[in-house]
């Protein structure tokens, strides 16, 4: 949100600002102001509370890191033969259960939604595994289970049941049944490990009802399907469905440990004849299926009527009985699912108040790092701790010591030939390779024939030609990165170039 804003925060608006204080709730968000101060040389108070947790850090040009210098260490996940066929906690069934509904609503229904609308949808996936695993979703949900009505959104959602719920805890239980031991001799359903029970449907369960009618309004609003909150009227069609007997199959692989499952995800072939009968198929159809509105749904915890928690509780919640996990409600399901931590008055009035110190210092125009403090705290300990600021390392080329804060400042349309020499005669540089974002300007290994036009070329011109956008009126200056070698052809780390525009 706050990057398409920046026709808003534009130049003027950041020349007006002496400095920043964030009061921001994700990182995305963080990294972005971050980055806008490092160009704008803005001091930054960059601060966050979690629950009892607080911190507070100051960013100062030309003397600190910046808040993207460092991460926070990879949060714990929980594995992944766990959550397919172990679960042993409420949390286990809530992330598999989240995980369900971003595979069935969302991940799936943006390939419905790509393969119709781009014709090369296909050959940006790699090939193999992943390849067939999205073309066999293809199939089903474009082909041989396309619903056309809500009855049949009743019938996939009261299949998709039988299947995680019955049928999946009774392959599990063929390969290791109750009694089984592992070649210690130990019982293999103990410790950790709960032995599930295969769940049979019954209508008048209300949380069985419960993910049916999630399941249903779900799977109707991916087709743009009139939805139904009848539960009546659900109940009564959902009891005519016919099931199809289950009979366990033998040879079936289940991963009982976290390398053994990633092993099978890297197992995955590709059947090509297969492949190519499934995408005749699909083309075949590509007329009728042009008439779809297939419409992804976005997780979004906080809206009650667009049944994402409640598909994710009733799903969590069976998986739990199956398990003998104590349930959990809707809210509580809501906090671990969007992995919410309620926000504590102390907490924040103590990091608005050691924000508000370093804000006094920064107003007074101290430049002396010890002046400052970073500052770290958890009030359930109670600990506090201060440091100073980290200093922003120091590259080096040549003599020439620079930190995230310096840059090259070019003024004036010029063309990419100029922009070369310019580097090479002042500098000592060669610029090997020139970017802007994600789009190649320049390099040394393109033809002959496209380096010559392009270096003829202004620099304005060329980012509008291969980024094949014309330039926002709003924008002043564009960044420029590049590669560049010494004067003995070895690479050497520069800062970015600020390509102001006339």
């Amino acid at each position: 949100a706050v990057v398409s804003t920046q026709s808003t925060g534009t130049d003027s608006f950041f020349a007006d600002l002496n400095g920043v204080a964030n009061a921001l709730d994700n990182v995305d968000a963080r990294s972005y102001m971050d980055r806008r101060c490092v160009y704008y040389k803005l001091p930054l108070l960059e601060s966050g509370t979690l629950g009892t947790k607080g911190n507070v850090q100051v960013v100062l040009p030309h003397i600190t890191e910046s808040y993207s210098s460092s991460q926070d260490p990879p949060e714990k996940t929980i594995p992944m033969c766990t959550l397919k066929n172990f679960p042993n906690a409420i949390e286990h069934t809530i992330q598999w259960a989240r995980d369900q509904f971003e595979g069935l609503f969302t991940k799936t229904a943006e390939n419905n939604h790509k393969f119709i609308t781009e014709p090369k949808f296909l050959e940006k996936q790699k090939s193999g595994g992943a390849l067939m695993s999205i073309l066999e979703g293809l199939r089903k949900d474009l082909s041989t289970e396309r619903p056309t009505d809500f009855t049949d959104c009743i019938r996939w959602a009261r299949l998709l049941f039988e299947d995680n719920f019955h049928n999946t805890i009774a392959q599990l239980l063929y390969n290791f049944p109750s009694d089984q031991k592992t070649s210690s001799g130990a019982l293999f359903w103990s410790g950790p490990k709960r032995c599930p029970t295969a769940i049979e449907f019954d209508a008048n369960n209300s949380e069985h009802l419960d993910f049916i009618v999630a399941a249903a309004n779900l799977r109707a609003f991916n087709f743009s399907i009139p939805t139904n909150r009848n539960r009546d009227f659900i109940k009564g069609h959902v009891s005519k469905v016919t099931v199809p007997p289950f009979k366990p199959r033998s040879g079936v692989k289940i991963a009982v440990t976290e390398a053994e499952a990633e092993n099978m995800n890297n197992d995955d072939e590709s059947d090509s004849e297969k492949a190519s009968v499934i995408l005749e198929e699909l083309n075949a159809k590509m007329d009728e299926l042009r008439s779809l509105n297939i419409q992804v749904a976005d997780f979004e915890k906080d809206d009650d009527t667009n049944f994402h928690m409640d598909f994710i509780t009733a799903c969590s919640n069976a998986r739990a009985a199956s398990y003998r996990i104590a349930p959990a409600n809707k809210h509580k399901t809501k906090l671990i699912a969007g992995k919410i931590i309620p926000a504590i008055a102390t907490t924040t009035a103590v990091v608005a108040g050691l924000v508000s110190i370093e804000m006094y210092k920064m107003i007074q125009g101290l430049k002396d790092v010890e002046k400052y403090k970073n500052a770290f705290l958890n009030l359930a300990l109670p600990f506090f701790a201060f440091s100073e600021p980290i200093l922003a390392p120091k590259n080096k080329y040549y003599d020439v010591e620079w930190t995230l804060w310096d840059r090259y400042d070019i003024k004036g349309d010029i063309t990419l030939q100029e922009l070369l020499d310019i580097f090479e005669n002042e500098h000592k540089l060669e610029i090997s390779m020139l970017s802007q974002g994600v789009c190649m300007l320049y390099a040394f290994f393109m033809p002959a024939d496209k380096r010559r036009e392009r270096c003829g070329m202004k620099i304005s011109e060329l980012v509008e030609l291969v980024t094949k956008k014309k330039l926002p009126a709003h924008k002043r200056a564009l960044v420029l990165e590049i590669c560049c070698n010494d004067s003995e052809g070895e690479d050497v780390d520069t800062p970015y170039i600020n390509y102001s525009l006339p």
